[in-house]
């Protein structure tokens, strides 16, 4: 976890832009003894923001959607994650039966990486 300062250098912003982002809910630092505590994810996700604003001129009303899409995406992909971990798992018969079934019901899908089919 970086503090207020060394975030400040490491994401090339003022004190006053972070504050700000902060109130409006856009970064969500954790709290430590010492203040705002801010991770890896946060520099990145205060990159996006600025590369947001500066570059592709997003305003102030269009970025917490935009953020709250990614924020829906990468969950989603978290549990799409989750899901081929536990079909990953599972008998080769049950996967072969699963990837059969979503073919059948999304033929887009069989373009895509298939599951594992292995063990």
């Amino acid at each position: 976890m970086l503090e207020m300062e060394e975030f400040l250098v490491r994401a090339e912003l003022t004190s006053d832009r972070v504050k700000t982002w902060i109130e409006a809910g856009w970064l969500r630092p954790q709290r430590s003894e010492h203040g705002a505590a801010f991770s890896a994810i946060d520099i990145a996700r205060a990159q996006l923001i600025r590369d947001l604003k500066e570059d592709l001129g997003v305003n102030d009303e269009g970025i917490p959607i935009i953020l709250d899409l990614i924020d829906q995406m990468h969950g989603l992909r978290r549990a799409l994650r989750g899901l081929c971990e536990a079909v990953g798992v599972q008998p080769s018969e049950l996967r072969q039966r699963i990837l059969t079934e979503v073919r059948r019901r999304r033929p887009i899908l069989s373009n895509s990486p298939q599951v594992d089919q292995s063990s």
